[in-house]
């Protein structure tokens, strides 16, 4: 399984579209993250033989403050270790000098990912005491949810830092004028400025977004105004014909109506 993993990463390293891009910086934190947020929530269900519950964190606590750690841990170093052999190791066995600074900025990305999930956790605890007096409370460590995680990396991918292609002893800012600004562990890379993709190359495989069915209200994402790239959009009308009202009639069929509806659809030009 490693060795077809490794296959699909070699491609991935290759590929003309997204390869060293923003988004391929974001891809790669992404599945970093949620490998580790995955095995660790296993290894606390006690879904796996291999790890469970942190106990490191046993036994320990603040006599004086009140609180000791109790509970189950999330085990994070567990699941950083598994996703750091999983998703890494194949990238490492790539030895070609022409992929080099591509290969170290994807590990940086992977490794910004899992550094995510480690910065957003947190400490729950529950109180014990009479009549609920909170004389004592047992805390444990668990990870944010992975919608927080995601949001994150999401404000890590548009603060996102521009890179040299070439790989000296470290990697290295593409703007001179900056290369004396640190790169931080938790900042995404990226080599090459993302294409165009609300036109069709069809050589990059990217489809554009003309015809692409948007939201006329949103301002999100699906909104109409982003996802036609300022082109503007059509509104036509689509007729829906479906049961409806159904029945059951002793004995032994159903009666429905046939309902009609029109709504607007609109697609980018």
């Amino acid at each position: 399984r490693q060795e077809g993993d490794q296959r699909e990463l070699r491609s991935d390293v290759s590929t003309p579209c997204c390869a060293g891009t923003k988004e391929s910086a974001f891809i790669s934190a992404v599945t970093a993250a949620g490998l580790v947020h995955s095995v660790t929530r296993s290894c606390s269900a006690g879904n796996m033989t291999e790890c469970s519950c942190d106990i490191t964190l046993q036994h320990g606590g603040s006599a004086s403050e009140g609180w000791h750690w109790g509970g189950c841990s999330d085990d994070i170093h567990y699941g950083m270790a598994f996703s750091r052999k999983f998703l890494d190791v194949p990238f490492k066995n790539i030895t070609s000098k022409s992929g080099s600074g591509l290969v170290a900025m994807n590990l940086h990305n992977n490794e910004a990912g899992r550094q995510a999930v480690a910065k957003l956790m947190s400490v729950d605890c529950r109180c014990h005491g009479v009549s609920g007096s909170c004389a004592v409370k047992t805390c444990w460590k668990t990870m944010s949810s992975f919608e927080k995680i995601g949001r994150f990396l999401k404000d890590k991918y548009e603060n996102s830092i521009q890179i040299s292609d070439r790989l000296k002893k470290k990697l290295r800012r593409k703007e001179k004028s900056q290369r004396k600004i640190p790169i931080g562990k938790e900042d995404l890379l990226y080599v090459n400025k993302s294409p165009n993709y609300c036109v069709e190359d069809q050589k990059l495989g990217i489809p554009g977004t003309q015809g692409r069915e948007c939201n006329r209200t949103s301002q999100g994402p699906d909104g109409c105004n982003l996802l036609c790239c300022g082109r503007g959009y059509n509104t036509h009308v689509v007729r829906h014909v479906e049961r409806c009202e159904c029945k059951f009639v002793w004995c032994c069929y159903v009666r429905c109506r046939r309902c009609e509806t029109m709504t607007d659809v609109h697609t980018c030009k």
